[in-house]
């Protein structure tokens, strides 16, 4: 059985989905820590069971019967949990039930020096995973195109899209990616270790982002720079959590450095297409 945890989030959910055009219904199991909230794939044939990677106990029995086990990693850390915990609780169960292979949802920024607090996170767990004895892989991820909307969704509003100095990111759809992460999770053994960038097959900063915001909507959109230090004041003012300050900062400071804008075609080849561009995916939300 295949086993897709996180099922019923943003991503989670699309891998599902995408899965369900590969392989039979009855080879899908999901672990998600509300079952309630997945009816609908319960009733597509799915075996939904509670899953929470703080309970081990609850792995064990959701992950039952697995050949393999997609891992959507943890985002406990944006309030304030420890998602490393979490992530070796699952590897732990994984091994005890000599799991064929472990996937898991990494990310471009992924090393022990990052300046983006998850690309940190996600370098410890490979660590762990390589170390686990058990085959695995790691789908190193472009930036969510979703979240490059929804950092900035005031400023699409108002027509700035303000922030301290970025740099450019290769953008990914959600969509895309659960597609790739589905093929691979169907076949199995396409990559041992990390895979290469799952990009998009373009990099562009904010101020990019509000030149096609202009021309998808026909409303002025414009780029302005502010210190980190006032966007940080400004967060705490407003009762943003450390940890999701923490991020916010971090992801300006690894846009600098280069950290997300390598763009490579394995996505593509995946696919067998191209990947969604920007300006489609904008022009989609913004409507």
């Amino acid at each position: 059985m295949l086993i897709v945890t996180g099922a019923t989030g943003q991503l989670g959910r699309r891998i599902v989905e995408h899965l369900l055009q590969h392989v039979p219904a009855e080879r899908i199991g999901v672990s998600v820590r509300n079952p309630d909230i997945a009816g609908d794939l319960a009733q597509a044939g799915v075996r939904v069971r509670q899953g929470d990677y703080d309970d081990p106990d609850s792995l064990r029995h959701a992950w039952e019967g697995a050949e393999r086990v997609l891992l959507v990693s943890s985002n406990a850390a944006a309030r304030g949990g420890d998602p490393l915990k979490q992530h070796k609780t699952a590897i732990d169960v994984a091994c005890e039930l000599n799991v064929g292979r472990v996937l898991y949802t990494s990310q471009v920024s992924c090393a022990p020096d990052s300046h983006f607090p998850p690309g940190r996170h996600h370098a410890a767990t490979e660590t762990m995973l390589a170390e686990s004895g058990l085959p695995w892989t790691s789908m190193r991820h472009g930036f969510y195109a979703a979240s490059a909307i929804a950092m900035n969704a005031k400023g699409f509003e108002v027509g700035t899209l303000t922030g301290p100095e970025d740099g450019k990111v290769a953008w990914a759809t959600h969509d895309d990616l659960a597609a790739a992460d589905a093929i691979l999770l169907a076949r199995g053994e396409a990559f041992d270790g990390p895979t290469p960038p799952l990009t998009g097959s373009e990099a562009l900063d904010l101020a990019d982002l509000a030149r096609l915001a202009t021309e998808v909507t026909g409303r002025a959109t414009a780029r302005e720079i502010v210190e980190e230090d006032a966007l940080e004041r400004g967060a705490r003012e407003n009762g943003m959590p450390e940890g999701a300050i923490a991020v916010m900062l971090g992801y300006f400071r690894a846009a600098r450095a280069g950290e997300f804008d390598r763009i490579d075609p394995t996505l593509a080849h995946l696919l067998g297409r191209a990947p969604t561009r920007m300006r489609e995916f904008l022009a989609r939300v913004q409507r």
